[in-house]
């Protein structure tokens, strides 16, 4: 009966975290960036302080890793374009250079710890191999502005 108490709250927090949090982010690319940053890279546990405040840290916890998984396998199976289209996205949401972003994504592949712990590892090596394939296509692609040169 504990099983079934619990579960509802994780679902409630997991509702909560897409509604309030998720749903501000443009793609789910951005998502999985962002969900992957509330995990210590030291101890692989979530943290996230609204839903800790609003639920409890275990709860939050668990709905943040349920996210996790269920964004990284949204991404994972992304077609290839589509995931091209996703960095564009994700790159001109965020408060960096987009060139120095895509360099960094080049060289040190921090694309990497959006990986979820206990993940498929063919699904984890799909996803790595069509972000680096992305990332070669990605100045090829047609895109709305092209007088931005810091994406090509």
């Amino acid at each position: 009966m504990k099983a079934v108490l619990t579960v509802v709250p994780v679902q409630q927090a997991y509702d909560d975290l897409l509604q309030r949090s998720l749903a501000k982010i443009p793609c789910d690319l951005g998502r999985l960036i962002y969900v992957a940053s509330m995990r210590d890279y030291n101890t692989g546990k979530y943290h996230h302080d609204g839903l800790a405040a609003s639920f409890s840290p275990a709860v939050a916890r668990a709905a943040l890793e349920m996210a996790h998984r269920d964004i990284f396998y949204k991404v994972a199976g992304l077609p290839l374009i589509e995931l091209a289209k996703q960095m564009i996205t994700y790159l001109q949401s965020c408060h960096e250079d987009p060139a120095e972003v895509l360099r960094a994504w080049r060289r040190l592949e921090p694309y990497r710890v959006a990986i979820p712990m206990n993940i498929n590892t063919t699904v984890a090596a799909l996803f790595i191999s069509n972000v680096k394939l992305a990332l070669v296509i990605l100045p090829r692609l047609p895109l709305p502005d092209r007088s931005h040169p810091s994406v090509a």
